[in-house]
């Protein structure tokens, strides 16, 4: 089965220092891999991507993401957070298995 675990339900994080939200995966065959955001009173906004290429992922409003296979891990940074950032991030999966439609997995986690 493909699945998402983020590892923190909330992250407490003071104005300008660094912020990482951890996301584990698991996969038998290709997959794509999404960090989401949720702002207060609004919809769901894709920050960014993975699906094949560079491993370091450059999203939106200065997050990236690292795809570690080995680790099965696509952890969210921000170097500098600001008071803005708060709101609920989603990691998300697809993963495609042959003659199988792909399936999204997502959990929030509040930052």
């Amino acid at each position: 089965a493909q699945s998402v675990t983020q590892l923190d339900s909330q992250v407490p994080v003071s104005e300008g220092t660094a912020v990482e939200l951890r996301c584990n995966y698991s996969f038998s065959f290709s997959l794509s891999l999404f960090w989401y955001v949720q702002y207060p009173n609004q919809g769901l906004q894709l920050l960014l991507k993975y699906a094949s290429g560079p491993t370091l992922v450059k999203g939106i409003n200065g997050f990236e993401a690292e795809f570690k296979k080995n680790e099965t891990s696509f952890h969210l940074r921000k170097p500098s957070a600001h008071i803005s950032d708060a709101a609920e991030y989603f990691c998300a999966v697809n993963a495609t298995v042959p003659e199988t439609a792909g399936e999204l997995n997502a959990n929030p986690l509040r930052c």
